[in-house]
């Protein structure tokens, strides 16, 4: 068991709250409008509601699951908490959804941008899979055709902690290096939201082209801005993987 803090409580901090609780971990959720703002349904395994302040003390791991541009936030939140303490950032940066941010824009990759500013390195987790995916595709493991999620990180324990906990939420944990690699497994690259299994996701790591990418994330925005109906998690899925043939 793990004492866990996840910040945020949307579609994938609520549902990684919800899991992690039913694995038998000790799980506290935490939102910046306060403990009454949790949802109820992100509670019903077992996890408990705190404010941000108290959730991240005397954690093993802190999830955060809030909007990529607003990740640097936490630094204060973030700043007492000892350097052994595991931090994963599940966030993806979508420019039209939040702001540009030039560093990124020019380069940086997101996962280090995000190490700068909180001041402490984090893990990459969890981000590379749609919300609908992880709510409602997890398997036991060695299940045939269980999806794969790449997990990359600069300190082995950290990487080898959160794919523990990756493996606990039904997904096969891979090992994706360390974070100056993580733009392989962003927005805009064979490996994210494609649903793939282990074996699969490695060559689709390395086949993402770093130059690429963010074009390829903006043309398949647009092309989902332009549907005239909800599509399917099965539609959102074949779109991704349709952008890489």
């Amino acid at each position: 068991m793990m004492r866990i803090a996840v910040i945020g409580a949307g579609a994938i901090g609520g549902n990684l709250a919800r899991k992690l609780s039913a694995a038998g971990h000790d799980v506290e959720v935490a939102v910046a409008r306060g403990p009454e703002a949790v949802p109820g349904d992100v509670l019903e395994f077992g996890a408990r509601a705190a404010t941000p302040a108290a959730a991240v003390q005397d954690k093993d791991v802190i999830i955060l699951s809030i909007p990529f541009g607003k990740v640097p936030e936490l630094a204060d939140l973030l700043a007492s908490v000892p350097g052994e303490t595991v931090v994963i950032d599940t966030s993806n940066y979508y420019p039209h959804l939040n702001r540009h941010i030039e560093a990124v824009d020019d380069g940086q990759v997101e996962s280090l941008w995000v190490t700068e500013l909180l001041g402490r390195p984090v893990v990459t987790a969890w981000n590379a899979a749609l919300a609908g995916t992880q709510q409602t595709k997890g398997v036991p493991a060695g299940t045939p055709g269980r999806i794969a999620i790449p997990v990359a990180a600069d300190s082995d324990e950290a990487r080898r902690v959160a794919m523990r906990l990756v493996d606990d939420t039904g997904f096969d944990p891979f090992d994706a290096g360390a974070l100056a690699d993580s733009w392989r497994q962003q927005p805009g690259t064979p490996a994210y939201c494609t649903e793939l299994t282990l074996e699969d996701l490695g060559p689709a790591l390395a086949a993402s082209d770093r130059a690429e990418a963010p074009r390829t994330r903006d043309r398949l925005m647009e092309r989902f801005a332009a549907l005239t109906s909800t599509p399917t998690l099965e539609e959102v899925v074949e779109i991704n993987r349709s952008a890489h043939r």
